[in-house]
């Protein structure tokens, strides 16, 4: 593209491709005849590629350097790998990383509030998620460099402002760039398959396919959650990077295959790139939409959960706690109890912290302790960020008094909570909590978050909560 004598990036093509290693002749030894289709595909596509000879391929897999909350690309100045881990150690791959255009991928990803980088590599080879793609692709051409981009368990509408941030940054070079998703589809497609049969496999792999034909991307960002862990996929979150760099774009597609002759879900998919199209800014429409949501919320809540808001967001913004409010209900003043404190951010959590007794002078007390406490020092998150404090939905449970009980017969996961004791090791669950469905669920994730093993001795609690939205 060239725009007043100025040569501009562009991603020319993009491409949506399973990963089995089974289907690498070397590895699969003939094996790999029931996938013929998609090896097919993958050799049309590579013809494809070929004939377009981009300067660079932007590959995003679900296998590599994978962290909740931080899109990892890898580093290295020569990316290599082979398939000794599929007994083919003789077949290798080396590519040049483009390190130039990586750098500037963080930086518009840093000034878009999206944590992403080079730190924290687990490991220094290609996974097969890049491997499997780039055997078709430099089967047919090799002159091209490579950048390797890691999925997140970040939020949908993240990941896809992460895409954009990658079109940004190549319209700013003078790159020519194949973009290439690497991810299968469920993995539970058959009673034989690697994770068995779940009928969420079939359902799923029949929605995303249909999602790619008409190439309605925004159903990727809505995808159900629940449909798409009961499914076992791992491609969804490289999909919806690639979709988000073409956001704004007239697109069309082509499904080239889908099969399961495994029990996994395997497509081979083009994405055809055409003129800007303001209609397909998800981006801006999602935004609108959302901030309507949260207006909505907002409005609405109730004193516990306003203060847990004020309480981070002062927080953040000057590093000062605040000091009790005025004009708060008595009870809040009067009463003592333990309070958790939850923050989600695009309907997944960001930080839940709380304590199991009183340990202040009063409710209000204990919020603001574990607001800021749930922002900053929840061990599974980056402590929050002021660019997200727009984004962030609060809830507050007010736990009643726990009881002793003899056994799970006396739980249910709606209306009560469980504390799992041994010796000094405890560990609790809110109830009614999304994905967790069963009482075996909620004792097993509260033992697991205490250190307590399988068959230790344990002791059970149950409490009630008021939970404030």
């Amino acid at each position: 593209m060239e725009s007043r004598g100025v040569v501009m990036g562009e991603i020319i093509k993009a491409y949506m491709v399973p990963h089995p290693p089974i289907i690498v002749p070397e590895v699969g030894k003939g094996q790999e005849t029931p996938a013929s289709a998609t090896i097919n595909a993958y050799r049309n596509i590579a013809r494809q590629i070929r004939d377009l000879a981009p300067d660079l391929i932007i590959m995003t897999t679900p296998h590599g350097t994978v962290y909740a909350d931080y899109i990892h690309i890898s580093p290295d100045s020569v990316l290599k790998g082979d398939f000794r881990a599929f007994g083919a150690s003789g077949v290798k791959l080396s590519f040049q990383n483009d390190i130039q255009l990586l750098e500037k991928i963080i930086r518009k990803a840093e000034a878009a509030g999206i944590e992403a980088g080079t730190l924290g590599q687990t490991e220094s080879f290609l996974d097969h998620g890049a491997l499997v793609p780039l055997y078709f692709i430099a089967s047919e051409y090799q002159r091209f460099k490579l950048i390797r981009i890691s999925i997140a368990d970040l939020p949908a509408l993240d990941l896809y402002k992460f895409g954009q941030c990658i079109a940004d940054a190549v319209a700013e070079s003078d790159r020519r760039v194949v973009f290439v998703a690497s991810g299968d589809l469920s993995h539970r497609l058959k009673d034989d398959g690697p994770y068995g049969y779940d009928p969420h496999g079939p359902e799923f792999d029949r929605l995303l396919v249909e999602t790619v034909r008409q190439a309605d991307f925004e159903k990727l960002l809505n995808m159900d959650e629940k449909l798409c862990s009961r499914a076992g996929e791992c491609g969804l979150r490289s999909f919806i990077m690639m979709a988000g760099a073409l956001n704004g774009l007239g697109i069309s597609t082509t499904v080239h295959s889908y099969e399961g002759p495994f029990g996994v879900g395997y497509m081979v998919a083009e994405v055809n790139i055409g003129q800007p199209n303001p209609e397909r800014d998800l981006i801006g429409s999602y935004e609108h939409a959302r901030s309507l949501k949260l207006k909505e919320i907002r409005d609405n809540e109730d004193p516990y959960v306003a203060l847990a808001r004020l309480t981070l967001e002062t927080y953040i913004r000057t590093g000062k706690r605040i000091s009790v409010p005025g004009g708060l209900p008595r009870e809040m003043l009067e009463e003592r109890a333990g309070v958790f404190v939850s923050l989600k951010k695009h309907g997944q959590l960001r930080g839940c912290i709380g304590t199991i007794a009183p340990t202040c002078s009063c409710v209000a007390e204990e919020i603001i302790q574990n607001a800021i406490s749930a922002g900053t020092e929840d061990p599974r998150f980056m402590p929050v960020r002021e660019s997200e404090l727009d984004d962030m939905v609060y809830s507050v449970d007010v736990l009643g008094k726990p009881e002793p009980i003899k056994d799970t017969s006396e739980l249910d996961v709606i209306r009560y909570g469980v504390i799992v004791t041994s010796g000094f090791r405890r560990g609790l669950l809110l109830p009614n909590l999304e994905g967790v469905d069963t009482v075996e669920q909620q004792v097993e994730i509260a033992m697991q978050k205490a250190g307590i093993r399988k068959g230790e001795p344990y002791t059970l609690e149950r409490f009630e909560v008021v939970r404030h939205k």
